[in-house]
C-alpha cells in the first residue's frame, strides 16, 4: 500500500486536478504553487478530492483588486478582502502556498491607507472603506511570519513597518476616549461579530459610518474590547520584533505592550469567571462569553498555566466551546446561544475564522496534541463537504452559510498539512506530522494512509503515513522512519532535530536516521532532542495531556 501511494502522489498533476482555469491571473497563480511542490494523495479518493476541490476554489478567490496583481477575496458572498481575516490570518495561511498573492494583499492595506493613519477595514473592486475597524488577528504578526518564511524582504518589512506604526497611533488617538489604554469597540461590526449577542442593542456600525465617532446616544457604549486590545497588545509585539530586525530598538513597542496587557486585565478580565469581557460605559462587564477568549489567547496573551486553565475551564468544556465540531462561537450552556449555522451568524455556530484562528493559540503554548482533538473532527466534516461554507454546524458538521469561502478553502488546506504534511515554519524549521485522518463519524473511514510532498529551498520532500509508521523522502530517498503518532521537526534541509508526541498515548517504536536506529517512548506533547548526531534525549518541555471536560 505505502509504495502504490507513494507513486500515486508521484503521478499527480496538479494542472489535470484543477482543470480548465478561468481567468487570466489563474496561470501564474497555480504555477506559484506547483513551484512549491505541495501534493496530497490518499487512499481515499473522496477525501483526496475534496483536497483539490479546495485548490480549485481556492483559484476562485485570488483576484486582482486595486490593480493587476491578485490579491486574496474572502469568497462566498464577500466579494472583497478583509482585515480581520482575508489581510491577516487567510492570507498568514497563504503565505505557506502562494506568497506573492499574500504579499500583494497585505501591501495592499498599506498603499491604501488613510493619511491620519487608519488603514481600510475592507478592499473591494469599488475601493477601499474606512466605515470601521474590524481587527482579530494582529497584522504584524502575519507580516512577520510572510517575512521569515519567504526570502525576508526589507523593502516589503520596512513599508508594513511604517504603515502599522502609524495605525497604532490612529487606534490610540480615536478609540481610547475612555482614557483606559485599552481599545474600544464603537460597534458591532468592530470585532466581525455580527448577530453575537454580545453586541445586542449596539449598532452594526459606528455613528454616522465615522469610524472615529460612536453613538453618543447609546446607553451603554463605547466597549473597552479585550479582543480588540489583545490584538494592539500583540500588535506591539511583533512590532518591536520588527523594529529590531531593521535595526531599531524594539523596547519603545514592548513598553507600550505592556501598558496593553495591563489595561487587558485590568478593565476586562474577571476573576471569578477567569474570562475576558468588554467593560461598557456605566463600568459594567457584559457577561457574554463568546469566542472572544479564543481571539484573546491567540493573541498570546497568558503564561503556560493561564492557557491550560482556559482549556480545562472553556475551550474543551463540552457545556462551553467544545461541541462535536469546534469551537462554538458562543458558550453553549448561555440561554442566548443559537446553534443555526444557516446564516451569518457569531451567535452560536462553530466559524471557520475561529478554526483557522485557533492553532496558533495552542501551538504558542506547546499544546499540540489538544489541538488534533479539532483537527480530526474538522477533517471528518471536510470528508462530506461539498460548498466550502463560511459556519458548520456545532452538532452535525453540516455546512451552512454561503459557499467557496476562503477561510474554509483554507482551513482544509492548513489542517492537512498539519495532520499529515510538510509544513515550514517561521523558525526556519519543518514539521513532518505523522497522524491520519480518524474515522469520528459513523466509522467512515477518511484515509488509512496519506502521502504528502512540498519543495523547500530546491530540496524535494514526500511524507507517507500508514497506521504503522511514517516515512521522510528527500530527493526521492528515504531518509528518516519513525513510529506513526510522532512529529519529527528538521531544519529546512530535513536534519533531524527533535520528535513531538501528537498522540495522547506513548508512542512507542523504532526511529530510523542516517544509517542509525533508537528505541523511543514518547509521551503526548513530549519532545525528544536529538543531540550530537547520536542521541535523543528528553528536553525539558514535557506538559502532560488535558482531557476535554464533561463538567
Amino acid at each position: 500500500m505505502s509504495h502504490e501511494l507513494l507513486e500515486k502522489l508521484r503521478a499527480i498533476r496538479i494542472e489535470d486536478q484543477i482543470g480548465e482555469l478561468k481567468k487570466a491571473s489563474d496561470g501564474p497563480v497555480l504555477a506559484e504553487w506547483m513551484d512549491h511542490g505541495v501534493k496530497f494523495a490518499a487512499s481515499s479518493d473522496k477525501i483526496e478530492r475534496v483536497y483539490y476541490d479546495a485548490l480549485r476554489r481556492l483559484l476562485d478567490c485570488v483576484v486582482p483588486t486595486g490593480s493587476d496583481k491578485p490579491i486574496l477575496h474572502e469568497g462566498g458572498i464577500y466579494l472583497g478582502c478583509w482585515l480581520e481575516s482575508t489581510g491577516t490570518i487567510n492570507a498568514e495561511l497563504l503565505s505557506r502556498f502562494i506568497p506573492s498573492v499574500s504579499q500583494t494583499t497585505y501591501e495592499l492595506f498599506a498603499d491604501f491607507q488613510r493619511e491620519d493613519g487608519l488603514m481600510p477595514y475592507k478592499l473591494t473592486a469599488a475601493g477601499p472603506s474606512y466605515r470601521q475597524i474590524q481587527l482579530v488577528t494582529p497584522l504584524a504578526r502575519s507580516v512577520w511570519n510572510h517575512y521569515q518564511l519567504n526570502g525576508r524582504d526589507q523593502a516589503f518589512l520596512r513599508k508594513m513597518y511604517a504603515a502599522m506604526a502609524r495605525y497604532d497611533v490612529w487606534l490610540q488617538t480615536y478609540r481610547n476616549t475612555r482614557g483606559s489604554n485599552a481599545v474600544e469597540a464603537f460597534c458591532t461590526f468592530d470585532t466581525g461579530h455580527d448577530l453575537s449577542p454580545r453586541f445586542w442593542h449596539v449598532p452594526d456600525t459606528p455613528h454616522r459610518n465615522d469610524a472615529r465617532s460612536y453613538n453618543p446616544d447609546s446607553p451603554i457604549l463605547p466597549f473597552i474590547a479585550p479582543d480588540l486590545t489583545a490584538n494592539v497588545y500583540c500588535q506591539r509585539l511583533y512590532l518591536a520584533k520588527i523594529a529590531e530586525e531593521l535595526g531599531e530598538s524594539g523596547q519603545p513597542w514592548l513598553d507600550k505592550a505592556e501598558i496593553s496587557l495591563n489595561s487587558l486585565f485590568q478593565y476586562c478580565f474577571d476573576e471569578a469567571d477567569q474570562f475576558f469581557y468588554d467593560r461598557d460605559k456605566n463600568d459594567e462587564l457584559v457577561r457574554v462569553q463568546s469566542d472572544i477568549l479564543l481571539r484573546v489567547l491567540a493573541c498570546e496573551v497568558g503564561d503556560q498555566a493561564f492557557f491550560d486553565q482556559a482549556l480545562n475551564k472553556y475551550l474543551l468544556n463540552t457545556r462551553k466551546f467544545f461541541a462535536k465540531y469546534p469551537f462554538t462561537s458562543m458558550a453553549m450552556d448561555d440561554p442566548r446561544f443559537d446553534p443555526s449555522s444557516s446564516y451569518n451568524s457569531w451567535a452560536g455556530p462553530s466559524n471557520f475564522l475561529s478554526l483557522i484562528r485557533a492553532p496558533h493559540a495552542f501551538e504558542h503554548h506547546g499544546r499540540f496534541v489538544e489541538l488534533t482533538y479539532v483537527l480530526y473532527p474538522i477533517m471528518a466534516a471536510f470528508h462530506k463537504m461539498t460548498r466550502f461554507a463560511q459556519t458548520l454546524s456545532p452538532w452535525t458538521g453540516d455546512e451552512g452559510f454561503t459557499q467557496t469561502y476562503s477561510p474554509a478553502i483554507l482551513c482544509m488546506l492548513d489542517y492537512v498539512e498539519r495532520l499529515c504534511g510538510i509544513m515550514p515554519r517561521p523558525e526556519n524549521e519543518l514539521w513532518f506530522t505523522g497522524l491520519l485522518p480518524y474515522a469520528v463519524d459513523h466509522g467512515e473511514e477518511i484515509a488509512d494512509a496519506t502521502a504528502y510532498s512540498r519543495i523547500v529551498d530546491g530540496v524535494s520532500f514526500e511524507l507517507m503515513n500508514t497506521i504503522e509508521e511514517s516515512v521522510v523522502y528527500r530527493d526521492g530517498i528515504a531518509s528518516l522512519r519513525f513510529p506513526s503518532g510522532l512529529r519529527a521537526v528538521t531544519d529546512r534541509q530535513g536534519k533531524l532535530k527533535s520528535f513531538i508526541g501528537m498522540s495522547a498515548r506513548t508512542v512507542e517504536g523504532t526511529v530510523v536516521y542516517e544509517g542509525q536506529e533508537w528505541q523511543v517512548a514518547v509521551k503526548g506533547n513530549e519532545q525528544l532532542d536529538l543531540f550530537d548526531g547520536i542521541e535523543l534525549r528528553e528536553a525539558d518541555t514535557h506538559r502532560g495531556v488535558i482531557a476535554p471536560s464533561y463538567r
